[in-house]
């Protein structure tokens, strides 16, 4: 345990039932949970920030939209530099030092939680640093990747991700919950507005410690630090981590690496934000933006002196490979969903659902709160719950059926799921009882979620199916840190379109983009004479 291993041969049989299944399972037993909680970090904003407007902390709606934008962004770039750490830093390292990192922004929003007069830019810089747990996963999928052999490869990375996802279902359980009682002491707050947990609603003057909010995942990363260290193990082949340092280098190389996606995601920032938020007020299109995060993080990690840059030229062969843009766009449209809809699905609910939207002077108001409206905490956690708790299904069902096939069948469902959410939200946001149309909105939003969650096991398999043991590691994370700009975006063009008065818009573009999916999903894995067969 903890050491570093070297002729370590997964693809053998023998040495597989002898040895490797035992480590693999370590590692991957210590991986889910850290990973869960980077999930939570990442993404508790959604719950944060409904909490806050049911204690009147004094933000627009549209603010709060912010910052799960924020650590959206952040947490998508930051896993550009993580894709390629197992390689230069080994896998113990990384998941040790990464999950140690978590405590930083759990802390931080605890503390800034118990005041309410607290700036809406503090709030924002702990946004930000809570994207390192969003950076996680590409590290984790990677390394995880190493220590599986490729006939169960989807289920190996169905187990880490699709459990590793239960952060956010944990996260919208575990938050509403330890609200209500002082578990860390400091001073309570009061309900303004009716609240809820998954067992009921919460009446307005009752006590309630937000603060919580940030400080129980201390509960769980200590442990797991220690767990990390002490059980988890760098692999030194020549295909998987080689020329690793020792763990101060280790430390220094990803506190670097990491450093280079916090500048450019704070610069995609800057260039995204009106200047009342801390932008440049240039409001440059987030379509133009994106692409400008992305190659401008991949150009400066590259310019790295030394055998890091070295490194990385070499990871970066990935990018001469038509497969590798292939599956981006394809696990863009399952994971990049899933995390998307996870991040904004409280607030979504509560927005839509628990304010009457009513005629006044001839112009539609959404600012009366809807006393029959549907507790946004109460049900927020199904749709990620479903689509986390399925997701090793679907990698299973992919290693019997095929990846491509599995993934051609939920993209047919999320396409008709996206424009069946579109006609209820419609509905429901000209309605002065909105009420009337969550059930049908809720069931097909968690189809939608059980769809993302299918199709995440499946691309899994595609992906170790048509790459070779050195890229299928890289490709897993430069495709998840892609995809997690769903985290991004989704928040984004949700608030966008919910500020227009149009939210179905949203909804129907996410339909149109995985009609496309389908298309190239044929075209490179279905079609006669496909470049690959039902990987």
């Amino acid at each position: 345990m903890g050491q570093d291993l070297r002729d370590y041969t997964p693809d053998d049989e023998a040495y597989w039932e002898s040895t490797g299944k035992a480590i693999a399972t370590r590692n991957l037993w210590i991986s889910i949970p850290s990973l869960l909680c980077g999930f939570a970090v990442w993404l508790y904003w959604g719950i944060i920030t409904v909490q806050m407007i049911n204690l009147g902390f004094a933000f627009e709606k549209s603010e709060l939209f912010t910052l799960a934008a924020i650590a959206g962004l952040t947490g998508a770039t930051l896993r550009i530099p993580s894709t390629f750490f197992i390689r230069i830093a080994g896998g113990r390292n990384t998941i040790f030092f990464t999950t140690a990192l978590l405590m930083v922004p759990a802390i931080g929003a605890g503390y800034a939680l118990q005041d309410p007069n607290t700036p809406l830019w503090k709030f924002q810089v702990l946004a930000f640093l809570s994207g390192i747990g969003g950076g996680n996963f590409a590290s984790s999928m990677s390394n995880i990747s190493f220590f599986y052999p490729k006939k169960i490869q989807g289920y190996a990375l169905g187990m880490n991700a699709g459990l590793g996802n239960f952060g956010v279902t944990t996260m919208q359980i575990v938050i509403p919950l330890v609200m209500t009682f002082g578990l860390f002491g400091g001073d309570p707050l009061i309900l303004q507005n009716t609240s809820g947990t998954l067992i009921g609603k919460i009446p307005a003057g009752t006590e309630t410690y937000i603060h919580n909010a940030g400080y129980v995942w201390l509960l769980a990363l200590i442990p797991l630090a220690f767990a990390g260290w002490l059980g988890m193990n760098n692999i030194r082949d020549e295909h998987v981590s080689p020329d690793i340092p020792g763990p101060i280098g280790a430390f220094a190389t990803i506190s670097g690496m990491l450093l280079v996606g916090f500048i450019t995601a704070a610069f995609g920032l800057w260039l995204l934000l009106p200047a009342k938020v801390g932008g440049s007020g240039f409001m440059v299109s987030k379509w133009v933006v994106l692409p400008i995060v992305i190659a401008l993080t991949v150009l400066l990690l590259k310019m790295i002196p030394g055998a890091v840059g070295q490194n990385l030229t070499r990871q970066y062969k990935i990018f001469n490979n038509k497969h590798t843009w292939a599956m981006t766009v394809i696990y863009t449209m399952t994971f990049g969903s899933f995390i998307g809809f996870a991040a904004t699905f409280a607030l979504a609910i509560k927005v839509v659902f628990g304010f009457q939207h009513v005629m006044v002077d001839g112009v539609m108001t959404h600012n009366l709160a809807n006393p029959d409206g549907p507790s946004a905490l109460m049900y927020a956690w199904m749709g990620p719950f479903i689509g986390a708790l399925i997701r090793p299904v679907g990698g299973m069902i992919a290693d019997k059926m095929g990846g491509a096939k599995v993934t051609q069948i939920i993209s047919i469902v999320m396409v008709a799921s996206a424009l069946g959410v579109a006609y209820f939200l419609k509905l429901a946001y000209v309605s002065a009882t909105p009420q009337d149309y969550f059930l049908p909105f809720m069931g097909l939003f968690l189809i939608l979620f059980a769809a993302t969650g299918i199709g995440n096991g499946s691309t899994f398999r595609t992906i170790a199916v048509v790459f070779d043991k050195e890229q299928a590691g890289p490709v897993l994370g430069w495709t998840s840190a892609v995809a997690a700009y769903g985290a991004f975006i989704i928040p984004k063009v949700f608030g966008e379109q919910i500020k227009a008065a149009t939210p179905e818009y949203a909804l129907y573009g996410f339909a149109i983009f995985y009609g496309v999916c389908i298309l190239i999903n044929w075209w490179f894995y279905l079609r006669p004479n496909a470049y690959v067969k039902n990987p």
